[in-house]
């Protein structure tokens, strides 16, 4: 049985806007049914542990998803999500591959967080996948790789495009743009027409561009796992 962790934000604050922010529940709800449907052993862990923040823009009805329904009336996952393990506790080596869920909260506590940049750097140096949706690309923001480049210097990703970042309007509230700073980084950033299903992989490294990506990122993963010898 493949062992998967998924990272989620504990951050809940959207800039100075005075609104909350978190994880988006599509890109949590829709991998973790993925992975759970393939028989993977799924552990969630977060910054600060506990209950992570929800961003409640993807609790809206127009936001539902099967998956996000699915996750509404699954009383155990409510209880998991609910009781994530602090991101300090966790032990890389533990298991076969990540997955970060997105929405704006990572942008701010993950990007940042010493305890995500250690575990995906060894996460990196063992060929492990990492995988990640949307805005969560953006944790790869200071991760490096053995040889002290970015770890995204050269390699082919995706993430939340400025265009769609604009038509959210949050352009001036997020702390970095997350197809800025891969560009930055010396990533060979491309992406898809705005909020269209677009996945991209490199090697172990694999990225999605926006919500509707999160499924597609999630059975690649598993596809990769599928790849390594047991």
């Amino acid at each position: 049985m493949k062992k998967i962790l998924m990272v989620l934000t504990s951050h809940d604050q959207l800039g100075d806007t005075g609104k909350k922010t978190g994880f988006w529940l599509e890109e949590f709800a829709a991998p973790y049914y993925v992975f759970l449907d393939a028989d993977a052993d799924v552990t969630l862990a977060s910054p600060k542990g506990g209950q992570p923040p929800l961003d409640p823009k993807s609790d809206e009805p127009d936001a539902q998803t099967d998956a996000t329904r699915r996750f509404r009336s699954d009383n155990e996952a409510q209880i998991t999500l609910a009781d994530t393990v602090p991101l300090g506790e966790v032990d890389p080596y533990d298991f076969d591959a990540v997955f970060y869920p997105g929405g704006h909260g990572p942008l701010w506590d993950l990007a940042e967080d010493k305890d995500s940049k250690t575990l995906l750097e060894a996460f990196y140096a063992s060929n492990k996948p990492i995988a990640a949706v949307c805005h969560a690309p953006g944790v790869l923001k200071h991760v490096k790789a053995p040889d002290g480049h970015p770890v995204v210097q050269g390699k082919k990703v995706t993430g939340f495009a400025n265009s769609e970042e604009e038509a959210v309007g949050l352009t001036q509230v997020v702390p970095f743009l997350v197809e800025d700073m891969l560009k930055q980084n010396g990533g060979d950033y491309s992406k898809s027409a705005d909020w269209a299903s677009y996945v991209v992989e490199d090697g172990h490294l694999i990225t999605g561009q926006n919500p509707a990506s999160s499924e597609a990122v999630a059975k690649a993963l598993l596809d990769r796992l599928a790849q390594e010898p047991a």
